[in-house]
């Protein structure tokens, strides 16, 4: 095969994945990884905390579907995979802790069973009345919040599936793409007629696909899903070149032309190949010449911005699961804390309680203004008195901003998404990549890339 070069734009888990893919199936081939900032990975982030690796962006990927515990073992670290000691968590509401229900798909319940004590009496009342409304007929994208307030009531929306989008998406129900945030539940609703049938039939579809039902759901790595980014470019045997933002990209008679580096000294790197993998807002600006189709559409694409605080408290007893989910009705600061310590083996049994906590919502992220030592101040008060700690001084404390760090599926997004690939696809040895298009997940974001590499191969 005549050797050739790969421009990837983006060192996050997405253009890493790209980057260890092209190198397996091309093993000739140039790759250069352009990242705008000062390290490589992106959102995969982790820390020292009480001597632990511990992770400040996702701490753990889907076991159950097949992409990143793949790629772990091509990497081969399948040795470091650590299943979680217990995943029971709970939901913080205004009358006090209830574990969260059991069977739902994204908090989106199938029945009206196991909500008493969770849902008041008419709340559970309105979600059992569900199949008796007139049948639920869909035309085109709506918001998740709307449809299920008007379906099951409002206590559904804000007692379950609000925490639930929150922490995947830092997102509010009320804006969230049902067809993009919840697909399988969108896929069966024109067939089931009802939400709760609907749920039902997408939680059943769901065990069937598996077959391994029994498994763990989650898993993570030993040293952190934030070895992750290292190992890939060890394996790709990639250029990254760090602090070198792509400015322009045009295309020429044998490929492409990148205008790299300092705005006021820009280098030119020629490719035969590109694939963009920044978020949405930069992509659109770099793509400008070669798609303008694909402009409108990622300037549609929003972001949250959020912070985690990892903190280490003297080892003591905490009876609160694998976690607590926190909605916005019960007016916190933080809206999640994870009981790492409890959560994973590796990370459990010493001198130390360690536990994470997540502030910043859309539309919502005033609190981020304060001072890194006023923020993390009132996370950890939130937090001690969350868990009811009897020791609530931490150790040690650790602050993680994430800046534009989650985009927003708002309603539409799928045919956002639908243009944008649709005006790429036209440019020849052109593809594009990431979080902001079909999963904010770690294995989403590796299924993505390992399509875009399927188009431009």
């Amino acid at each position: 095969m005549t050797t050739r070069r790969l421009v990837v734009v983006g060192a996050g888990i997405t253009g890493l994945a790209a980057a260890f893919e092209w190198r397996r199936r091309r093993p000739d081939d140039e790759i250069v990884v352009l990242e705008a900032g000062d390290r490589i990975g992106g959102k995969l982030h982790r820390v020292e905390l009480a001597g632990h690796w511990y992770d400040t962006g996702p701490e753990a990927v889907l076991a159950r579907v097949p992409e990143a515990v793949r790629l772990i073992e091509d990497l081969g670290l399948g040795d470091r995979l650590v299943a979680p000691t217990t995943t029971q968590a709970s939901v913080v509401l205004p009358d006090g802790r209830h574990p969260l229900p059991a069977g739902t798909v994204l908090g989106v319940p199938a029945s009206a069973e196991g909500l008493d004590g969770f849902l008041s009496p008419e709340g559970v009342s309105r979600v059992r009345a569900e199949a008796d409304l007139p049948r639920l007929a869909l035309h085109g994208d709506v918001a998740v919040g709307g449809l299920l307030r008007e379906r099951l009531g409002d206590e559904v929306v804000d007692r379950l599936v609000e925490p639930l989008l929150g922490g995947v998406y830092a997102g509010r129900a009320d804006e969230l793409s049902l067809a993009a945030t919840m697909p399988a539940l969108a896929a069966h609703l024109p067939g089931a007629g009802s939400v709760l049938a609907a749920a039902a039939a997408s939680r059943d579809a769901g065990t069937r696909s598996r077959g391994d039902a029994d498994g763990p759901v989650f898993a993570t790595v030993a040293d952190g899903i934030g070895a992750l980014p290292g190992a890939l470019v060890a394996a790709a045997r990639a250029e990254v070149r760090l602090r070198t933002p792509a400015h322009a990209l045009r295309r020429t008679a044998s490929g492409f032309e990148l205008s790299i580096g300092p705005a006021a000294a820009p280098e030119l790197l020629t490719a035969d190949a590109v694939l963009v993998t920044a978020p949405a807002q930069k992509a659109a600006r770099l793509l400008g010449e070669v798609a303008p189709g694909a402009v409108e559409p990622l300037q549609g694409i929003p972001y949250a911005s959020m912070a985690v605080v990892a903190m280490a408290f003297p080892a003591q007893d905490v009876d609160a699961g694998s976690g607590l989910l926190v909605p916005p009705v019960t007016g916190r600061l933080v809206k999640g804390v994870t009981v790492s310590s409890a959560k994973w083996p590796h990370l459990g049994g010493g001198d130390a309680l360690l536990v994470r906590s997540s502030v910043g919502r859309f539309r919502d992220e005033s609190e981020l203004q304060r001072s890194d030592e006023d923020l993390t101040r009132a996370v950890v008060a939130d937090v001690a008195e969350l868990l009811d700690l009897d020791r609530p001084e931490p150790v040690e404390t650790r602050l993680v901003r994430w800046g534009g760090g989650l985009p927003q599926y708002l309603v539409g997004h799928p045919a956002r998404v639908d243009a944008v690939r649709a005006a790429v696809s036209d440019v020849p040895g052109l593809a594009v990549a990431g979080a902001a298009f079909r999963g904010v997940g770690v294995p989403a974001c590796i299924r993505d890339a390992h399509h875009a590499l399927e188009a431009l191969l």
